[in-house]
């Protein structure tokens, strides 16, 4: 048995394809299913099989479009209510992909009809978790419906018993969730996996999972569903839109360029409300950008936050030093629904941007900040993070505002005077920064790294 791995971290996610060698089954595939073929065609594999574990909630699946196209047989729990025809499986039922077995185990808790995937060449054990058993946690049990959060919770706890019950410890465990994905959980601890020789990528077993994980090392239920759920805090609002997508079978994507706009074009798009989106990085972005722009530098986190943050439906256009830039930026939305740009110009700001009104604003770190501070300066700071980050590490006196709400409180935002932004790292201060300009504030961008609050002595204060 090879298992070869697809690695999303925009999103915190992993496909993965299984195969004996000569066919193969691909498990939880993003939308973008050419990876799978640049895996599968040189080693001359047949995908027979597509397996989902649950019906995503963070992406658009490539699964049904793989299975279209390849005749694979596409495989979920029987109890997903689709608008398609599928393979339907439950608990105990058993397939094969070649000579590997494979057996189902329903596995609720992340949805209600989650299952997990057992796969054995006769030797070596798998399990494809998904998003239930994750590397030092599980998945988060609110997404489905806050009203069942504590019942999907109780039945994610019965899920790790079962599956630290049932499979031995030298079982390897492969989840699809837990590299940084909103669907774990807030409480997870990802340090319980080593990167494996054999796999090349971060894994881990039964075994270790049983010393390690929240869900195996918390004895009392009780505990358990008070500490999982005293740690779920906002997901990316783009969620909604998921899992209806994918129940109606998501079409074919498209990344061919979008239409090229000059500068007089920018600035009508900018002027109707259109979001151009700036992908350069944060500081070439502050030395020089278009005034009404949007700065969301393409990178690990790039879609994760413009789907949170924008308008669901409002036209994107896209801007950046180089095609390859476009191209990552476009890739990334796609796995989210966003399916076409409806624009792009490249070739940096003296072109995309030449005889267009032009802005800046100041880039300093957490040293400047304190400095100001401790000589007197009455200094507006605005924290960006989640409520969850912000916890006991406030600067006294900051003002907040996560990220994912400034767009719609920016009125709450003083228009009469500086206002230094921060945020964890530096990326999502960038974007409030970028959003702040936009609205007519007078930014400036705190680009450091949060946990440098208490090292340069800056007053803190628990957070409301």
């Amino acid at each position: 048995m090879e298992i070869l791995t697809i690695e999303t971290p925009s999103l915190g996610d992993r496909s993965y394809v299984v195969t004996d060698g000569e066919v193969a089954a691909v498990i939880d595939p993003q939308r973008d299913i050419d990876r799978v073929f640049e895996l599968t065609e040189p080693r001359g594999l047949q995908i027979t099989h597509v397996f989902e574990t649950h019906n995503h909630n963070d992406y658009v699946t490539g699964g049904y479009e793989l299975a279209r196209l390849t005749g694979a047989t596409y495989v979920l729990n029987a109890d997903e209510e689709m608008f398609f025809e599928f393979h339907g499986v439950r608990d105990g039922d058993e397939l094969t992909v070649g000579e590997l077995s494979v057996r189902v185990i329903h596995t609720p808790g992340h949805t209600p009809t989650h299952v997990s995937y057992l796969i054995s060449d006769g030797e070596h054990e798998a399990v494809f978790t998904g998003g239930s058993l994750l590397y030092g946690s599980v998945g988060r049990t609110d997404l489905v419906s806050r009203a069942m959060a504590e019942e999907l919770t109780r039945k994610q706890y019965a899920t790790a018993k079962r599956l630290a019950e049932e499979l031995d410890d030298d079982t390897t465990v492969l989840p699809t969730h837990g590299f940084g994905s909103f669907c774990s959980s807030a409480a997870a601890d990802e340090h319980t996996s080593n990167v494996d020789p054999k796999y090349g990528v971060e894994t881990s077993t039964i075994g270790e999972q049983r010393r390690a994980n929240l869900a195996l090392t918390i004895t009392d239920e009780e505990e358990f569903v008070s500490t999982l759920l005293s740690g779920l805090d906002a997901y990316p609002r783009y969620y909604a839109h998921m899992a209806p997508r994918n129940k109606v079978g998501p079409q074919p994507v498209d990344l061919s360029p979008a239409e090229a706009a000059d500068p007089a074009e920018l600035a009508r798009r900018i002027h109707v409300g259109e979001w151009v989106v700036d992908l350069r990085s944060r500081t070439a972005y502050a030395a020089d950008h278009v005034t009404g722009t949007i700065n969301v530098e393409v990178g690990g986190s790039f879609i994760t936050y413009l789907a949170w943050i924008l308008p669901w439906g409002t036209p994107v256009t896209l801007v950046g030093d180089s095609p390859e830039e476009v191209d990552e930026a476009q890739r990334q939305m796609v796995r989210v629904g966003i399916e076409r740009p409806s624009a792009q110009a490249v070739g940096g700001i003296d072109a995309f941007g030449a005889g267009l009104d032009r802005g800046s604003y100041p880039v300093v770190d957490l040293e400047v900040l304190a400095k100001r501070i401790a000589d007197g300066e009455d200094l507006h700071v605005l924290d960006v993070r989640r409520h969850d980050e912000r916890g006991d590490l406030a600067i006294a006196g900051s003002q907040h505002i996560p990220i994912h709400e400034l767009a719609q409180r920016v009125e709450e935002v003083p228009a009469d005077r500086e206002v230094w932004v921060h945020c964890a790292s530096g990326y999502r201060a960038a974007i409030a920064t970028s959003l702040l300009a936009r609205a007519g504030r007078t930014p400036v961008l705190v680009d450091d790294f949060a946990d440098r609050i208490v090292e340069l002595g800056l007053e803190i204060e628990a957070a409301a």
